[in-house]
């Protein structure tokens, strides 16, 4: 049994329940605020997910973990694709293992554009990113009403160098955090960063924290928790949201 199928079985249900997980929508939504209650979405959810060469696996394995588990056992309609700037090609991760990468450069089809991190300083895969230029002016292009856009531990500084957390409440990994405030950004000491069409997060791992969280805000604390659940995982740190 795949373990995104769990949640289909009764020993899954029966825990649910305990963890209040089988409450109804309804009683979820009295219980919530109404700025926070949740609508279902009724169309498919779009995730560009940018790779580039020496990128961190774990950074973009954690969210596209999370999303597929939501497609798969909770049965969104998420479609998730691997993108990079350059268009279709082989990407070498920071481990050395091979991507092809298949989908074009097409944010302007993404409701949510996901940048991983790559390491940080001489000779890491982001400071090649930010060197070479073609990604970050390709991420400042993107930019739109409608498009959430993530930043996932150092990607956050391919986001920087686009300028697209200046004077904005963001994070990043400690290593860089100096770096991200020098260069306009907001500094905000929480493990994800909400500040509505731009979500960051700060560390190799807080990927996993960053799509539970976009679960949450937009499926509900039910969907959030039991992805968890499935994951056996808890969520780490402070959401750090804006005020709506």
């Amino acid at each position: 049994m795949q373990r995104r199928h769990i949640l289909r079985t009764g020993a899954a249900v029966t825990a649910a329940t305990a963890l209040g997980l089988g409450t109804s929508s309804t009683a979820a939504s009295a219980a919530a605020p109404a700025a926070e209650r949740k609508r279902e979405r009724t169309r498919e959810l779009r995730v560009h997910t940018v790779l580039f060469d020496a990128v961190e696996e774990q950074d973009f394995a954690g969210p596209i973990e999370v999303l597929g588990i939501l497609a798969d056992a909770d049965k969104r309609r998420i479609k998730q694709s691997f993108v990079t700037a350059d268009g279709p090609r082989t990407v070498r991760t920071s481990s050395g293992m091979h991507i092809d990468v298949r989908d074009p450069w097409a944010p302007e089809d993404a409701d949510v554009l996901l940048v991983p991190g790559g390491g940080y300083g001489k000779g890491s895969g982001v400071d090649a990113e930010i060197k070479r230029g073609v990604l970050p002016r390709a991420l400042a292009k993107a930019e739109r009403p409608g498009l959430i856009m993530g930043g996932i531990c150092t990607g956050v500084m391919v986001m920087s160098a686009a300028k697209i957390t200046r004077g904005r409440p963001c994070t990043t990994h400690f290593a860089a955090r100096e770096d991200l405030a020098k260069e306009g950004g907001k500094l905000t000491y929480g493990r994800v960063v909400d500040d509505g069409d731009l979500i960051t997060c700060g560390g190799v791992t807080s990927g996993l924290d960053l799509a539970l969280w976009l679960a949450e805000r937009l499926y509900g604390p039910e969907t959030a928790l039991g992805a968890e659940m499935i994951l056996e995982y808890e969520r780490r740190g402070t959401v750090w949201r804006a005020k709506s």
